[in-house]
């Protein structure tokens, strides 16, 4: 009745339109209710779970993301591999796969990332020709790099989510490999639709403007070598190293490249202060209402059932990626991960499956739901942007979503992509 209680009232309140946290901190408090605890308990557990260290790093690493975004550093690398892809069929398809890649791995978003490089991007190629379906199905699947690829603040909340043993440094190290897989396979997917399409090639620049382009690009770039190497090295923790990063790139978007103004800062700190508040009252009513899915006993109760159905690891394993693809479509990234891990990281330990395997498996997974209806975040913004309905959007947008796909599978199934990394620099 307990268990029936906390995910009925979690419902209710998803469906009277409720913020995911809200929905959340009530659940938890009518259990509270229910089983006759005192409330002041379910206060102190929401307050102990925003008291950890390790998550003063996310306002940095999202403050970082800002800074980029209204700074001039995502057209400097727009630009970048534009001169390094952009001369193979369909090039812009590819550069904006490049571009993700390289935005992402500095900026941590998602949304971010959409919103960046759509506005840089979508422009340009329905002006080259390219449908906007197209353009916006691009750059808002490869908006993910940006959750898979080092820094982060995902993987931070998954370390949190997961009760403290697992290293950010391990984390940030294991994104790397299934990213790079994972924007590969979109680039071969943008590749065959624009072969499709007959959608042109672009010229190369020649091997100076790559020169130029890198070099300009350069001091952007640092910014992700600051926040990970700071980590990775042992020189800096996770939060040490996010604050430098973010006053690296404060250096370099004012100073440097003299891009960001008063105004821009202004919106920069504005959206990051916002940002950060949604995401430190989701993890403390998500922390309330994981002391309470550990009190039911809800992550034994589902290892029991899958087993029950199935005891082959790779069936398990199959049935997790598809439950989290489900839930990825209906809820928020931030929220899933608070939820699911506690939830469905003993049942994949309990198969074998390594915590920071599941970990990055469990972030392409979400990531994916961002680009996915009802509630794709990345989706909205690139539509909004493209000038596109979502269902305009959606129609076509199946091969690239075969394409993460593979890209997850290959990941949940073969340890060593996001393992090996690890294991080889940090033994």
């Amino acid at each position: 009745m307990g268990l029936t209680l906390l995910f009925g009232v979690f419902a209710l309140g998803l469906i009277a339109g409720a913020p995911v946290a809200f929905a959340l901190g009530l659940a938890a408090v009518a259990c509270f209710a229910y089983e006759g605890l005192p409330l002041f308990v379910a206060f102190q557990r929401m307050m102990s779970g925003v008291s950890t260290f390790s998550l003063l790093a996310i306002p940095f690493f999202i403050f970082s993301g800002e800074l980029m975004l209204h700074g001039g550093i995502a057209r400097r690398l727009v630009t970048l591999a534009a001169a390094a892809v952009g001369s193979v069929r369909g090039g812009l398809g590819t550069v904006n796969v490049a571009s993700s890649m390289l935005f992402g791995g500095i900026s941590g978003s998602a949304v971010a990332d959409t919103s960046a490089l759509g506005s840089i991007l979508m422009p340009v190629m329905k002006e080259k020709g390219y449908d906007a379906d197209y353009a916006v199905n691009v750059t808002v699947t490869s908006s993910i790099a940006g959750i898979v690829i080092p820094p982060s603040h995902n993987m931070i909340l998954f370390a949190v989510a997961a009760g403290g043993g697992i290293s950010v440094s391990n984390l940030f190290l294991a994104g790397v490999m299934p990213g790079i897989l994972m924007c590969l396979c979109l680039m071969a997917a943008a590749y065959w639709v624009a072969v499709r399409r007959g959608y042109p090639a672009e010229t190369f620049p020649g091997w100076r403007a790559l020169a130029l382009s890198f070099a300009d690009s350069l001091p952007g770039l640092m910014t992700a070598v600051i926040i990970v190497g700071g980590v990775l090295s042992g020189v800096l923790t996770v939060t040490e190293s996010g604050a430098f990063g973010a006053l690296y790139a404060l250096v370099v978007t004012g100073v440097v490249y003299r891009e960001l103004t008063w105004t821009a800062f202004r919106a920069a700190v504005v959206s990051a202060v916002r940002t950060t508040a949604l995401v430190m009252v989701l993890v403390g009513c998500a922390s309330a209402f994981a002391y309470m899915l550990a009190l039911y006993r809800v992550p034994e109760q589902l290892t029991d059932l899958l087993m029950g159905i199935s005891q082959n690891p790779i069936v398990i394993l199959l049935m997790l990626n598809l439950i989290l693809l489900a839930l990825g479509m209906v809820m928020d990234m931030a929220a899933l991960i608070l939820i699911c891990t506690p939830i469905f990281l003993p049942v994949a330990t309990g198969i074998g499956m390594d915590s920071i395997q599941f970990g990055i498996m469990m972030m392409m997974n979400l990531g994916l739901g961002l680009c996915t209806p009802p509630v794709g975040a990345c989706l909205f913004v690139g539509c909004v942007i493209g000038g596109i309905r979502i269902e305009q959007a959606v129609r076509t947008i199946f091969p690239f979503y075969v394409a993460v796909f593979a890209a997850l599978m290959l990941v949940t199934y073969v340890p060593a992509i996001s393992l090996g990394l690890p294991s080889l620099l940090l033994e």
